[in-house]
């Protein structure tokens, strides 16, 4: 093999995996600093067979989200109560003009499917049963709306460890 192509696939490596550590280190950035976010979660997909102890993950505040005039990539808008629980207030371009009391969350829309982006939970196998009772998911965002999945959360709020 040349020199040459022995620099160039050197250089590829380098630079995937300089990529690579960025991301764990935003992921971990938003793990530590970012708010806590619950958003309930719609009627929750069964378990994949396929894949094995898996669940698909949908959001309420993406279920009424069927205007194909949002833009495909943007920001979800929600509004959290006092107990940390999401609501929707609206879709827009950039996480800018924000009232202090709103969070970002990035989502991308797929014809007339929102997602934001957390929407899977693996599990232990045989654990299942103990997420059936999951009614929220809970996110950890930071200010550009950046999130990262923590947990599911059940009725009174409580983390199902």
């Amino acid at each position: 093999m040349k020199r040459w192509v022995r620099y160039v696939l050197l250089g590829n490596l380098l630079l995937f995996l300089l990529f690579f550590i960025f991301s764990i280190v935003k992921k971990e950035e938003i793990l530590s600093e970012g708010k806590l976010v619950l958003l309930k979660l719609a009627p929750v997909d069964p378990r994949s067979l396929m894949q094995g102890d898996y669940m698909t993950l949908r959001y309420d505040i993406t279920n009424n989200s069927f205007d194909t005039d949002i833009p495909r990539r943007g920001v979800c808008i929600v509004r959290l109560d006092e107990d940390g629980v999401a609501s929707f207030v609206r879709y827009q371009k950039k996480p800018e003009g924000l009232a202090e009391d709103e969070l970002p969350i990035e989502y991308t829309r797929q014809d007339w499917r929102v997602t934001i982006g957390a929407e899977s939970f693996f599990f232990q196998e045989g654990m299942g049963d103990k997420y059936d009772r999951a009614k929220y998911g809970g996110l950890r965002i930071d200010q550009k709306g950046n999130s990262v999945l923590v947990g599911l959360y059940d009725e009174k709020l409580k983390l199902i460890e």
